[in-house]
């Protein structure tokens, strides 16, 4: 009978020990969203820019197994990352992108050559959080409109800030170790 309550117990912390997280989760997740320079409106129609890009170049043929692409948007301003196997692909993909509703530049950094490895990505992965943290720690700094993009060691920063916060994320960038390279493709508003 104890090692029932001792199981219940334990499965019962560890559920609540998940909401707890989804709750932190939820609270940052909404404070980011509310700390964003875009309108709400405006968000959402990036999300859904985002998707209707990558539904449209899923359906294309060679593109998902030819290329490794990312398609950020911020402001209707869209950034595709990644490398396809030729030009060809390539145009392809941003014609197809520069299809989707909502779009109103695109930032075209696709590489020709080989897609990235695992390993690549995962290193990309960490150092888009390393220049997260990097931009966070900064006092004086609101982080929360910078949206950092890390393809094979080149970060991208994006976001609508002042000229004085697009200057500052940027040496902040380019000071983290492991960053080859960094993107300014801010859109500057007034202060």
């Amino acid at each position: 009978m104890k090692a029932k309550k001792g199981i219940l117990l334990l499965a019962t912390v560890s559920i609540l020990q998940g909401c707890v997280a989804a709750a932190v989760v939820g609270v940052v997740g909404g404070a980011s969203v509310v700390a964003d320079n875009r309108s709400i409106g405006n968000q959402i129609d990036d999300q859904k820019i985002e998707i209707a890009a990558h539904a449209k170049l899923a359906k294309v043929a060679g593109i998902s197994d030819n290329t490794n692409l990312q398609v950020i948007s911020v402001n209707g301003k869209v950034l595709i990352v990644g490398q396809a196997m030729n030009t060809y692909l390539k145009n392809l993909a941003i014609k197809t992108v520069n299809q989707v509703k909502g779009v109103e530049y695109i930032h075209d950094q696709i590489r020709i050559g080989n897609t990235t490895s695992l390993s690549t990505r995962s290193n990309d992965v960490w150092l888009t959080s390393k220049v997260k943290t990097a931009l966070f720690k900064q006092d004086d700094f609101d982080a929360n409109n910078v949206k950092v993009v890390t393809e094979n060691g080149e970060v991208f920063l994006m976001g609508l800030v002042t000229n004085r916060l697009a200057n500052s994320a940027v040496e902040i960038a380019r000071r983290v170790g492991g960053v080859n390279r960094v993107f300014k493709m801010f859109e500057i508003v007034e202060s």
